[in-house]
């Protein structure tokens, strides 16, 4: 079971909350779990998971994202990965069914509408977790990148992230029942 709440406050994102147990400890949700909220992002150098990032200078800015914080208590890295990109895939569909023609095209771990950027993302490990940040800009002003936000397509945060946690949840629910009811083969 993974456990998902949506913070109805602002909260800025600065990397710090990409830390194991996050949501037990702000939020009592103990397990698996998903949390969104807004907030205006702005993660510097030494915060960035990223190495690649970190090396070439680069930060992250946005006056106002919608975050996921993902934690599964596993500590397979390439699994996180893979999750990851299962995520943002999953927000790929809800974009497009929300508002078809969208264009929106996934590279990797992150989602582009022609050459304007919509997420940033990053998986990582810690010793109990893995652990999933995903921020998809609303208002991409201050982004180091062209960029675009859910505020252009009138599409409120609220109930973008109600409809990716649901995603989200229903494909690990379903990947779990697929791995229990197959019969081994010799």
């Amino acid at each position: 079971m993974i456990g998902w709440r949506h913070l109805e406050r602002p909260l800025p994102y600065d990397g710090s909350q990409l830390s194991a147990q996050w949501a037990l400890r702000h939020l009592g949700l103990l397990g698996d779990s998903v949390v969104s909220f807004v907030g205006p992002c702005r993660v510097l150098g030494t915060s960035l998971v990223d190495l690649e990032d970190a090396q070439a200078g680069r930060e992250i800015r946005s006056a106002s994202m919608l975050h996921f914080l993902v934690e599964h208590f596993d500590r397979d890295l390439e699994r996180a990965v893979l999750r990851q990109r299962l995520l943002l895939a999953l927000v790929r569909d809800v974009m497009e069914e929300l508002r078809p023609g969208l264009g929106l095209v996934r590279r990797g771990d992150d989602l582009y509408q022609r050459e304007r950027k919509l997420s940033v993302s990053v998986a990582t490990v810690s010793p109990v977790s893995t652990l999933i940040h995903a921020g998809l800009n609303v208002d991409p002003t201050g982004a180091p990148v062209a960029a675009v936000g859910l505020a252009e397509w009138g599409l409120e945060p609220a109930p973008v992230a109600a409809a990716v946690a649901r995603a989200y949840i229903a494909e690990l629910e379903g990947i779990a029942r697929a791995r229990c009811k197959v019969r081994g083969v010799n």
